[in-house]
């Protein structure tokens, strides 16, 4: 009885005690589920399962390649040399295009799979002609006219799908390592570019179940979203879409129209944002983060532009495509058709990828294997033309981009997740890490606390999220704190750009430099930052961090804030020069560069936007 007694008074102790503790723990992380690692991908690769890269060299190299060689396992490149990553990737998307996905390698390796269709056929008699070229132009030709240039049916696409699913699940390892099913949907209208890259949250058991869409199903982007409608309603699984290139697009990816020419409305704006949270904004074939003619006030904005025309390269490019076709102008317009629809169909959160084609995702100035395998390291890339001499040359490529993930874990579907509600960023090729938040409260000494990370979680949002009415008399601040890539170079400075629609209905944007390294000052009369400086030798392609700094990092309050204002905000993060990839070429095999090739590069990072809503 005693004993008994005993035991229920510690009982009735620990309870109280229990309770007293549980209004405030001790261990201040107990309770936190935000996410404290960012993770380093690419969403956009394409192995010898994709028709225009087999037709243009990589023959041999395979989707089981891409995911060893991400994983930082040595591969032979198409010249001969081994490449290797300087740090593994955390996750990639091998998202070859679904149009004849793999049709070409297993055509020319006799596969009865591809060999006796209907496209089978129509190939042998290409090569009976003698006219191999035919063959080669069959990938364009049957997204132009697939009534005469035979899709593959249904079994033939489920059978290649399913290795495909079972592929990345092979080298999929959850906290280790992501592999994404995925592929490219290649609609191009006119020359035109509105491709979208196709990621699944699933593994094949769900992926497996339908083949994907393609550009001979149709080239209208609301077709693919109601495609991909049927996988979600008839697996159960989860599925998005990225546009890429509008810079190649001459004003139709971000156009004020539909594919079929009608008005936007509420229910496309909605569907839009539904299937494409994100945009990439940044690869290979250019920067599209913003442009020198809709950003005059930006001298940053002149970066890597491509803008000449568009991906087939058939009608040159004029100034009023240009606002529908890179990030930060599509940003713009969309709080225009926000106020008018009630919804924004131009929302996005920015990823940057690479569009490799020669199976090896690198993004480095130094360790650069360019687009194709015609475009890898050699004395003769300056002088060709990327892709066989019919597209552009190879010095105008660009060594981009990352996707840069803040997620709980490294599983596909805390990184999908991610993805979805917008907790993203692009990189230009470097690994800038940076964070970025809004909110009505932030104390102006918050980034110099231990704890900063989490008041700004419990304060306010993340990049991707949105602030609504504000407080009466506040406006916003913003916490952004950026660390260089520990291996590259340092930081020049932090911006934020504004973008907004005023009260007359203009939209109108502005770039505020909120913290840098060293002790510049702003000039007095056009409250431009000097230059950071230089430390490049081109003569060696060489460059010291004697100039920036490690980390930068700064709590800024909007001082043109109105509340009536629809507004967003996204932080863009400067790395000091350093040697442009085509320098270090030009060193390594001892030859000339053009003229018009950058010598040096400024890397950046771009974040998500949080947006202002009344």
């Amino acid at each position: 009885m005693h004993t008994s007694g005993i035991a229920t008074g510690f009982g009735a102790l620990a309870l109280a005690f229990s309770a007293a503790v549980s209004a405030a723990e001790y261990s201040s992380p107990v309770g936190t589920d935000y996410p404290q690692q960012v993770y380093w991908g690419d969403t956009h690769l394409h192995t010898r399962n994709s028709a225009d890269a087999y037709s243009l060299g990589n023959m041999n190299l395979t989707p089981a390649d891409a995911f060893r060689f991400a994983q930082g396992q040595e591969v032979i490149a198409h010249n001969g040399m081994r490449v290797k990553l300087r740090k593994p990737l955390d996750f990639l998307v091998v998202s070859d295009h679904s149009e004849y996905l793999g049709g070409y390698y297993r055509f020319n390796v006799g596969d009865p799979l591809v060999v006796g269709t209907s496209a089978g056929e129509q190939w042998k008699g290409y090569l009976a002609e003698g006219n191999p070229t035919k063959l080669i132009g069959a990938f364009s030709a049957s997204m132009a006219d697939p009534e005469h240039n035979y899709p593959f049916p249904e079994s033939t696409r489920r059978r290649i799908w399913t290795d495909v699913a079972m592929t990345a699940d092979e080298h999929n390892h959850p906290g280790v390592f992501t592999a994404f099913s995925g592929y490219e949907w290649t609609s191009m209208i006119n020359g035109n570019n509105l491709h979208r890259i196709v990621i699944y949250r699933d593994g094949a058991d769900k992926v497996a179940q339908l083949p994907p869409f393609s550009g001979q199903d149709s080239l209208d982007p609301e077709e693919l979203w109601k495609a991909l409608a049927r996988y979600e309603e008839t697996t159960g699984g989860e599925v998005l879409a990225i546009p890429h290139n509008g810079n190649l697009s001459n004003g139709m990816m971000f156009d004020d129209k539909t594919f079929n020419g009608k008005p936007l409305t509420r229910a496309y704006a909605e569907t839009r944002m539904r299937w494409e949270p994100l945009y990439e904004v940044t690869q290979v074939k250019g920067d599209a983060e913003a442009h020198p003619t809709l950003s005059p006030d930006d001298e940053f904005a002149e970066f890597e532009n491509w803008d000449w025309d568009n991906i087939g390269r058939t009608e040159a490019k004029r100034p009023e495509m240009l606002p529908h076709e890179y990030g930060r102008g599509a940003l713009k317009l969309g709080l225009a058709w926000e106020k008018k629809l009630g919804v924004n169909p131009f929302k996005f959160g920015m990823i940057g990828s690479t569009d490799g084609h020669n199976t090896i995702s690198t993004t480095e100035e130094d360790n650069f294997f360019g687009k194709f395998p015609e475009s890898e390291p050699g004395p003769e890339r300056m002088k060709n033309s990327m892709a066989a001499n019919r597209l552009w040359e190879n010095w105008r490529i660009v060594a981009s981009g990352y996707a840069a993930v803040w997620a709980r874990d490294n599983t596909r579907e805390e990184l999908f997740n991610a993805m979805k509600r917008r907790e993203v960023y692009a990189t230009t090729g470097s690994r800038i890490q940076v964070r970025f938040f809004g909110g009505w409260d932030y104390a102006a000494d918050l980034v110099n606390r231990p704890t900063w990370l989490d008041t700004a979680y419990a304060n306010g949002v993340p990049m991707g999220g949105d602030l609504t009415q504000a407080p009466k008399g506040n406006a916003p601040r913003f916490i952004v704190v950026a660390a260089r890539d520990p291996d590259g170079a340092n930081l020049d400075r932090v911006q934020i750009v504004k973008g907004w629609l005023d009260a007359r209905g203009e939209l109108k944007e502005k770039v505020y430099d909120v913290v840098w390294s060293g002790d510049r000052v702003p000039d007095a009369q056009t409250g431009k930052l000097p230059p950071v400086g230089s430390t490049v030798d081109l003569a060696t392609a060489t460059y010291t961090n004697g100039i920036g700094a490690t980390d930068l990092a700064a709590v800024w309050e909007d001082p043109d804030f109105d509340a009536a204002e629809r507004a967003f905000y996204y932080a863009r993060v400067l790395e000091i020069p350093r040697p442009r990839w085509s320098t270090i070429d030009a060193v390594y095999f001892g030859i000339p560069l053009p003229d018009e090739a950058p010598r040096t590069v400024q890397d950046r990072a771009y974040t998500s936007p949080v947006w202002y809503t009344p």
